[in-house]
């Protein structure tokens, strides 16, 4: 069937429906018919703007092949920058991957110790991190592993199912917990949904760090002095108190696990004051500091074995140490899921995918701005899930990207993700080749790197104070959180941050405000001179006639809520002429606010144009008549219950100084779409003012919408065309203002056929003239008739005048130009400037209609 055929049978079904297909158009027609400026269609090209379709919108959200085989490559990007790889790549590698593998290998046990499993897990993951990563990799910098916060709420998981399902192993419920995660991050990666990260504020994503890393840090100060008795899980203040009620009770392990803590922190600090003392050296001061967490393991462990070589039993040790580190993937199985196994970690899996996120995506924004590069938050959580999926089948556990890791990876001069293979292989030979020597670690030391490495998340004070200086508002966001974090579990800090945070962005949007705006007339100021002014520059190379030099309008917040110079008051647009300016968008949440404001100030500042329309008190007018859009309030009216006038005996409020109401402009640069209810309201109003300004109708001036859609939905509502006024019968002129742009230079081909046009259309517009004149002469009385009713051809003859005297049309440099917005929407404008001067045209030839009265038709 032909698209003609579907049209009928369209028109048909919406007919049989009642559907009124054109009841858009508030003057019965969509052209432009009465009162046209003769440049927009004549010296111009034309342009009417299309509505976009339903069948638009669906292609454009619908994937076609290109954009799918777009994505299928998208998946793997290490085929894009594999085949350019070279010798001096492999160098920078060679060198992040062996740095970044000494410091994994330490920190990968420590955490595992925090994720309640044996160490030999914690290698596990950071094996499969690293060696998954760089296949879908769209950061250099990120390393992927165990870190301590993940592996804090995994601990917390582990010992809530022991709790309820004691037959369990751990390891089995880590596991189980990655690949659900997994799958579900996965899933978010593939239909490319990384953006809902973003709804996660960077307030929310510091106070989860600081409120995690003190969680953390304090939770290890038992295992650093040696101290049982007592469970260091509880909440961060629980711990304190019990860690200050069993002080006594601190043992040999304390001062392995001070003096480490103290040797971690003193080389740093000596490497970093060395480097700005040595600034040539100081790369290897920074490889130093690196490896010193790697140095302080090698070294405890070297004394450990010195002191308990002879004490291999538990209870002869002098010291706790991690003891027997089995060789290999021992673990290695398809991991087990089930419903009982799900249900052990249901109510954490939330909190362990908005940690494995937030941290990764987080780190992997930060370290790809400073290194002058971009991610795809989608592809990164397509590689979380990935790794997370494919760990547990060598017995991983939830692994995300390190802060500090990626930090040292970064610094150490890493050139693609293949880094992470290197550091792949030292683990892998960790694995095989130093259990014995694992043997012999002190669990205080662990501690002791736990603290040291959890320390640099904490937020520094001046961090917080710039946050204040930026937004006050999000501090007690941070503040929160931490407490939260500190008092409850980490947890229910990071629930609270992001329930805040979405709390204050929905109550921005909902009472946002919008503003009035007046005009203001500026200079452009160059040393002592004012361009445009009465003035000139003597710098010949700035022309005042450049209108981009020249003094110019622009509009201002009436309120100054800009924080303009409240020394410039802005002036009234003209009177009876309101600029609205939306500020945070246009739906349904804020509708109502925006244009509860708007009718309010119009009501301060205008009168109503007939102050008789309610002689007597009583019920206003019926619903249906409230409703009908056609409903003209020219004959009285019983006053309505909520506007009482003045009291019994005294005489109303004059506001004959106040104008009364011709048009309202809005601003539409901030608005991107509108909906349904909030073109609804805006319909409402626009019935409401016009009742208030009754017999008059309020002109609607639209400017600077940013989308077709949203013009379509306006357009929808009868919005962009001129207010009908008085009678239907009654034909009155109206001037729309067209803004045009220039498509062709002075000599191009298109500007010499442009004059040609031209040329030919001012000899037809003089013959045209001189034949009315001669037939005017002719007969009076049929001339006067003429006169009355064709008031066109005098504005068509001073048009031919301007173009003919024009130096843009004389002498054939006249220039191509068109209509920047279609002629069928006369109201939606460019600019606030257009606006407002179509808006100043039609008020005043309104005036000068009525005051000339009903022409003769």
């Amino acid at each position: 069937m032909s698209s003609d055929t579907f049209t009928k049978l369209g028109h048909g079904l919406a007919k049989v429906l009642r559907i009124k297909l054109n009841y858009r158009h508030p003057q019965g027609v969509e052209n432009v018919s009465r009162g046209e400026s003769v440049f927009s269609v004549s010296s111009a090209d034309s342009f009417v703007e299309r509505e976009p379709t339903s069948w638009e919108y669906i292609r454009e959200v619908t994937p076609n092949r290109r954009d799918l085989l777009g994505w299928a490559s998208s998946l793997f990007p290490f085929v894009h920058w594999i085949g350019h790889y070279n010798a001096q790549w492999l160098a920078g590698d060679l060198v992040a991957g062996i740095t970044v593998g000494a410091v994994v290998v330490p920190q990968s046990m420590a955490y595992a110790k925090l994720a309640e499993l044996p160490v030999q897990f914690g290698l596990y993951s950071s094996f499969m991190g690293v060696l998954i990563y760089w296949f879908f990799a769209t950061s250099k910098d990120i390393t992927i592993g165990p870190v301590a916060v993940m592996s804090t709420v995994t601990g917390n998981v582990v010992n809530k199912a022991a709790e309820k399902n004691p037959d369990i192993p751990g390891h089995v419920i880590a596991s189980a917990l990655a690949v659900v995660a997994g799958a579900i991050i996965c899933f978010l990666g593939l239909i490319r949904a990384g953006r809902i990260v973003d709804f996660i504020s960077l307030a929310s994503i510091s106070a989860f760090m600081t409120g995690s890393a003190l969680n953390i840090a304090v939770g290890q100060v038992p295992a650093l002095m040696g101290i049982t008795g007592f469970s260091n899980r509880e909440s961060t203040y629980k711990v304190v108190i019990n860690i200050l009620k069993h002080l006594g009770r601190s043992k040999k392990d304390a001062a392995m696990g001070f003096t480490a803590l103290f040797l971690l922190y003193f080389i740093r600090f000596s490497c970093r004051f060395a480097a700005r003392k040595m600034p040539r050296r100081s790369k290897m001061f920074f490889f130093l500091s690196t490896l010193r967490t790697a140095f302080i393991i090698l070294l405890y462990t070297m004394i450990s074995w010195l002191v308990n070589r002879h004490h291999r039993k538990s209870k002869q040790r002098l010291f706790k140490i991690l003891g027997d580190v089995p060789r290999g993937f021992k673990n290695a199985a398809a991991p087990t899921i089930d419903k009982t196994i799900i249900k052990l970690f249901a109510d954490e899996l939330p909190a362990s995918i908005i940690v494995l996120l937030i941290e990764h995506i987080a780190i992997a924004k930060s370290f790809g701005r400073v290194n002058n590069y971009t991610i795809d938050p989608s592809q990164e959580m397509v590689a979380i899930g990935v790794t997370n999926l494919l760990g547990p089948f060598l017995g991983a556990y939830p692994a995300t990207g390190s802060f500090t890791r990626t930090a040292i990876k970064s610094k150490a001069g890493v050139r693609t993700p293949f880094a992470g293979v290197i550091t792949a292989l030292l683990v892998l030979l960790a694995i095989y080749a130093l259990p014995a020597v694992f043997f012999y670690i002190p669990n205080s030391v662990l501690s002791a790197v736990i603290i040291h490495a959890v320390g640099d998340l904490i937020t520094p004070p001046n961090v917080v104070y710039q946050f204040w200086r930026v937004s006050p508002l999000e501090v007690p966001i941070f503040f929160a959180g931490v407490f939260v974090t500190v008092f409850s579990s980490i947890e229910n800090g990071i629930y609270t941050t992001i329930s805040v945070s979405a709390a204050m962005l929905l109550y921005r949007v909902l009472y946002a405000r919008g503003r009035f705006m007046g005009k203001v007339k500026i200079h452009s100021v160059v040393g002592d001179h004012v361009l445009g002014g009465e003035g000139k520059s003597s710098d010949s190379a700035l022309d005042p006639r450049d209108p981009d030099r020249s003094a110019r309008n622009i509009f201002l917040p009436v309120e100054h809520g800009d924080g303009s110079n409240p020394n410039i008051q802005p002036e009234s647009p003209y009177p009876g002429i309101f600029i609205y300016r939306f500020s945070e968008g246009y739906n349904y949440p804020n509708a109502n606010h925006y244009l509860d404001h708007l009718i309010e100030v119009i009501f301060q500042q205008t009168r109503r144009t007939n102050p008789n329309l309610y002689p007597r008190l009583g019920v206003s007018i019926s619903n249906r008549e409230m409703m009908r859009l056609d409903v003209m309030l020219t004959t009285e009216q019983d006053r309505p219950w909520n506007d009482p006038g003045p009291r019994r005996g005294r005489a109303p409020e004059d506001h004959s100084d106040r104008p009364t109401l011709k048009a309202v402009i809005l601003d539409f640069s901030s608005v991107n779409n509108v909906d349904i209810t909030s073109v609804q309201h805006l319909i409402d109003v626009r019935n409401q003012l016009d009742r208030y300004a009754a017999p008059d109708k309020v002109d609607w001036h639209l400017a600077c919408i940013n989308n077709r859609w949203t013009k379509r939905a306006l357009a929808s509502a009868g919005f962009g065309y001129p207010t009908p006024q008085g009678e239907a019968d009654l034909v009155e002129r109206w001037k729309p203002i067209f803004s045009v742009a220039e498509i062709g230079g002075q000599n191009s081909a298109a500007a010499a056929a442009q004059y040609r046009e031209n040329e030919k259309e001012l000899k037809r517009q003089h013959t045209q003239e001189r034949e009315r004149a001669s037939f005017s002469k002719g007969g009076a009385s049929e001339g006067e008739e003429i006169g009355k009713d064709d008031s066109n051809s005098s504005e068509t003859s001073d048009f031919a005048q301007n173009i003919a005297t024009s130096k843009a049309y004389v002498g054939g440099v006249g220039t191509k130009v068109a209509v920047v917005h279609g002629l069928n929407r006369p109201l939606f404008h460019v600019d606030l400037t257009i606006a407002l001067q179509s808006a100043i045209a039609n008020v005043e030839s309104r005036g000068d209609y009525e005051s000339r009265g009903p022409k003769t038709v």
